[in-house]
Formats: structure tokens, sequence, C-alpha cells
């Protein structure tokens, strides 16, 4: 069975007396976005397994999935230029890493691929969570969360992984944009209130 956290927990009864809660949870291995109803409420960092469609908490089954998203069915794209690095397009069918970002880091002898670390943990989990209405700041911080979980799941420190990837989005973010993605979610460049990016990425933007 596969582990997943819970993130998100709310009422979803149409009665105040209705004991039916709503629950998100993430998988960060692949990763994978799922809700379930169950008759037991959670709270945000709970762990609950599942088999096929069945959730099980402690062992017993509390609930089936009802939904589920899947980190694997979307496309990658490496052939624009990102401002931020990663990103995603507005109907989330596809993430994008910047063209010039390293595909591969080397951190403390050990190599990671960035594609799996940014796109595939980040940017596919938070678009999942900005496209259910979530604020981007908290969509930010789950995402974040999710990369980090996989960087040390593969033996790397989360700390120096930062430091060598935060050396490589400056100098993406200090190269003009020659190319962007027509669709791009300009969501996190709103939220930062980006101006010079924002304008920058309206002047490029490539079918």
């Amino acid at each position: 069975m596969e582990e997943y956290e819970v993130i998100e927990h709310l009422k979803s009864g149409s009665k105040p007396a209705d004991n039916k809660f709503l629950i998100v949870a993430i998988n960060y291995k692949e990763p994978t976005y799922v809700k379930f109803e169950s008759d037991q409420d959670f709270k945000v960092g709970d762990k609950v397994n599942m088999e096929n469609k069945d959730v099980f908490f402690q062992g017993k089954k509390i609930g089936e999935v009802r939904e589920v998203k899947k980190a694997n069915d979307v496309k990658i794209d490496t052939r624009y230029d990102i401002k931020y690095t990663g990103g995603y397009s507005v109907d989330g069918k596809k993430v994008y890493l910047d063209e010039h970002f390293p595909k591969t880091i080397t951190v403390d002898g050990k190599v990671v691929d960035t594609v799996e670390s940014i796109d595939r943990h980040h940017e596919v989990t938070e678009k999942w969570l900005v496209d259910d209405a979530y604020e981007y700041a908290y969509a930010h911080e789950i995402a974040t969360k999710i990369e980090r979980e996989y960087i040390e799941s593969i033996g790397v420190n989360w700390d120096d992984y930062c430091k060598e990837v935060n050396r490589n989005l400056h100098e993406v973010y200090m190269t003009k944009a020659e190319k962007t993605p027509s669709d791009l979610d300009l969501a996190p460049y709103f939220y930062s209130k980006d101006e010079k990016a924002l304008k920058e990425i309206r002047e490029t933007k490539n079918n």
C-alpha cells in the first residue's frame, strides 16, 4: 500500500448533522493527488494508506478514492524560456522547465534530475492546488514540501540542493526571455506583483 499525507479536510455533508468529510491527500513519490470522502475527520499531516481505490487508516478501511490525479499524466516541456524556471500551462496539461536550466545538477556528489524534482514534484503539485482554488501561497508551500520530501528521499541534503537550484534560478531570471509559451499560467507572477517579468513574458509569448 502507498502512503499519502493529508493536506486538507472539509465538512462535505449538506447538513450540519452530516458527519461526512472530504479529505485531500498527496503521495510525493510519483506524486499522486487524491480526494476521498470519509465518516472520519483527519488533520493536516495525518498519514493514510491506499490500495487500488480503498483508503485505510491504521489498518482499517475508511473510504474510497473518488478523484485521482497523477503527475505521470502531465506532459513536460523544456523548449521555452520560463522566468521563474518552472511553470505550468493554464489547462494544467503541461508543466514547463526553462530551456537553459540544467536538467541535472550535482549536489554533494549526487546527481539530481531537476525535471523530476522541480517539474514533476513541485510544479505539478502546485498547479493541482491552484486549480482547486487554493491560495497560491499555500499551493507553493505544499509543493515545496513535496519537492523537499522527494529530495531527501534520494539522500540529498535539502539546504545544499536549494543553494545549487537558487544559483541557477538567479541566472535564468536575469537572462532576458526570448520565447515564452502562449499558455503559460501567470498566477505566480501576479501573486509576486512582478511587473518586470510580466512585461517580458507578454512581449515574448510564442504559440
